[in-house]
């Protein structure tokens, strides 16, 4: 399992009038989560799509359990339970600066070939490097 985790401060523009975090800002924190653990892993999103690699989503879920307001501090917990193939599932939770869970999530990106457009596994070089995280305790 890959877990990650970046910290995020709400600005002004992520709110509403009562300070609150607006509900279409979380997909946009989601976004950043998974980001950062792909640059953690020594590739970046730009590599991926130079290689003609595109990684759209298929689906999103999100349950918001607490608020977030202006200018709090925010734990972004980017969780990959399974080595990814041609689907690619990403759970998200988000923290506040009490450490309380306040909104939590899943995005399923598909690898998508530029060229040919249309599903493909993941490439070579991202699996090496996600792969270590995988192994069984037992190998």
């Amino acid at each position: 399992m890959l877990i990650h985790e970046t910290q995020v401060r709400v600005y002004y523009e992520d709110t509403d009038k009562m300070g609150v975090v607006y509900y279409g800002v979380y997909p946009r924190y989601y976004e950043i989560g998974r980001t950062e653990m792909i640059r953690s892993l020594g590739i970046s999103y730009k590599e991926i799509e130079d290689a003609n690699i595109l990684l759209p989503a298929r689906s999103l879920n999100v349950s918001y359990l607490r608020s977030a307001y202006y200018d709090d501090l925010l734990t972004i917990k980017t969780i990959v339970e399974e080595l990814p193939s041609v689907k690619f599932p990403i759970k998200t939770e988000i923290y506040n600066q009490r450490n309380e869970l306040i909104n939590k999530g899943e995005v399923v990106l598909v690898f998508f070939n530029g060229k040919t457009n249309k599903p493909c596994r993941i490439p070579d070089d991202f699996l090496n490097v996600m792969t270590p995280y995988f192994k069984s305790k037992r190998d």
